[in-house]
C-alpha cells in the first residue's frame, strides 16, 4: 500500500478508490505499477476474506445450489479450482468468480485479476509461492487442498455472489 500511495501521490488517482484505480491503470503500459501495487492490495486483502480458521465443508444451502447449477456438484466446483490452482504456472491466483448469472472458475498470473475480465470475485486462493512455502515448501497442491478442505470461506463467496 505504501508503493502505492507513493506512485499515486499528487496525481488523478490518489483519491480514487482501489477499485478505480484497478480499473483506471489495467492495460496501460504507463501504469504497470500503478496497476501491480494497486491489484495486489486488493487481491491480498480478498485472499484473506476468503479464508476462515474453521472453513471448508459445506456451503451454505443458497451458494451450494448456484455451484450445483454451474458446476454439478460442490465437489466438481472444488476440483475445478483447485485444477486452476495447479495449472497455474508460476505465480497468481485461482478465483471462483460469477459471470452474469453463472459461477466459473479462472486463473489469473501475478496481479491480475477478475475484475479486469468484467467478473465477479467471489474467493480466491493464492499459489504465489509465498503463500505456501513455509509450511508446504513447493507442494502447492497440498497448500490448495488445505485451502479448499479446512480454510474456504464459503460465507464470503456467498455475500460476494449477492
Amino acid at each position: 500500500m505504501d508503493n502505492l500511495n507513493k506512485l499515486v501521490a499528487g496525481s488523478e488517482l490518489a483519491e480514487r478508490s482501489l477499485e478505480e484505480i484497478i480499473a483506471a491503470s489495467a492495460g496501460q503500459a504507463d501504469k504497470t505499477a500503478i496497476f501491480n501495487n494497486a491489484a495486489q492490495v486488493w487481491n491480498h486483502t480478498f485472499y484473506w476474506q476468503s479464508l476462515t480458521p474453521k472453513g471448508g465443508g459445506e456451503p451454505p444451502a443458497a451458494l451450494k445450489e448456484k455451484l450445483e447449477a454451474s458446476f454439478g456438484s460442490v465437489e466438481a466446483c472444488t476440483k475445478e479450482l483447485a485444477a486452476a490452482a495447479l495449472a497455474q504456472f508460476g505465480s497468481g491466483w485461482a478465483w471462483l468468480a460469477l459471470d452474469g448469472e453463472a459461477l466459473k472458475v479462472v486463473k489469473t498470473s501475478n496481479a491480475d485479476l477478475p475484475l479486469t475480465a468484467g467478473l465477479k470475485p467471489l474467493l480466491a486462493i493464492d499459489v504465489w509461492e509465498h503463500a505456501y512455502y513455509l509450511d508446504y515448501q513447493n507442494r502447492r497442491a497440498d497448500h490448495v487442498n488445505a485451502v479448499l478442505g479446512k480454510l474456504v470461506n464459503w460465507e464470503f463467496a456467498l455475500r460476494n455472489a449477492s
